[in-house]
């Protein structure tokens, strides 16, 4: 049976350890995320939900677009709190014959989410705007437009 080591007070260090730090050292590597990011982020979490029919597109979007908003940011804004968390707004229309109240909430979860799943940040808020209903476009008029859309310009 191998000797007994003679025990050590706990505030004594073992002269034949290796020394480790104790304290964490602090980072200055740091990751920013632009705003139009999380705006692309957003939409897209919004367009995956069943019901939504479209992001954005409304009279309101196009006074943005002459007004030198992105495209990609029609339809949503996001801005930061004082604690760093997401405020998000979103205005979207809605198939024709979904409850309303209930694809927006489904919106309002998918939203936050995806970002607080992308970004590593809080969601404070998500506010959804409904900008009104649209039916779904009948396959024959939807080949109607693409066939109008490729023939040739003959003037």
């Amino acid at each position: 049976m191998p000797a007994k080591k003679p025990s050590q007070p706990a505030d004594e260090s073992d002269p034949n350890s290796i020394p480790t730090p104790v304290e964490a050292t602090e980072s200055s590597d740091e990751i920013h995320i632009n705003i139009p990011v999380v705006a692309n982020i957003v939409k897209m979490a919004a367009l995956q939900v069943d019901g939504v029919y479209s992001v954005g597109g409304t009279f309101a979007d196009g006074l943005w677009e002459t007004l030198g908003a992105k495209k990609g940011d029609r339809g949503v804004e996001v801005k930061e709190d004082e604690a760093e968390n997401y405020l998000i707004q979103i205005h979207v229309e809605m198939r024709f014959g979904v409850s309303i109240a209930t694809t927006a909430k489904i919106v309002q979860q998918t939203i936050r989410e995806q970002v607080e799943a992308m970004t590593s940040k809080g969601v404070a808020k998500v506010e959804v705007f409904i900008d009104g209903v649209r039916m779904e476009q009948p396959e024959s008029a939807k080949k109607s437009a693409e066939q109008w859309e490729q023939q040739p310009h003959t003037d």
